[in-house]
């Protein structure tokens, strides 16, 4: 089991979807202030079932949605996903491939998503 990829779209300072393939070895993200580094952590720590936003560098969950630029609208909706290489049976389904998803809306519905099939929060944290 290892960490494959990280999917982001409207958190935070990514408003275009953005991927991050973690081809297996060791992997570092880097570059210069600013240019959302943390937001990566904070993306993974979300969708693993983080609650508070002030732990997530903000002060309610709309934070977490990007904000808008003079020249791009904000989002209406962020959504992080994290998906994980399952070929060695870590995980107790039959997927090469567990993904886990966390949307939240402008109104602050929260969703979370295993393999694209609705679940809890509680139902995350027992997987």
């Amino acid at each position: 089991m290892y960490l494959k990829r990280l999917e982001l779209i409207g958190f935070k300072s990514f408003a275009e979807k953005t991927i991050f393939d973690f081809p297996g070895g060791i992997a570092g993200v880097v570059g210069p202030n600013g240019s959302g580094k943390s937001n990566i952590i904070d993306g993974i720590r979300w969708i693993l079932g983080e609650r508070e936003a002030k732990n997530l560098r903000g002060d309610r969950a709309e934070d977490l949605i990007f904000a808008g630029t003079p020249k791009r609208s904000r989002m209406g909706m962020a959504q992080a996903s994290i998906i994980f290489d399952n070929s060695s049976g870590f995980f107790p389904v039959d997927f090469n491939e567990v993904s886990i998803v966390r949307r939240i809306d402008r109104d602050g519905a929260s969703k979370y998503f295993l393999n694209k099939a609705e679940v809890r929060l509680k139902d995350i944290i027992d997987f």
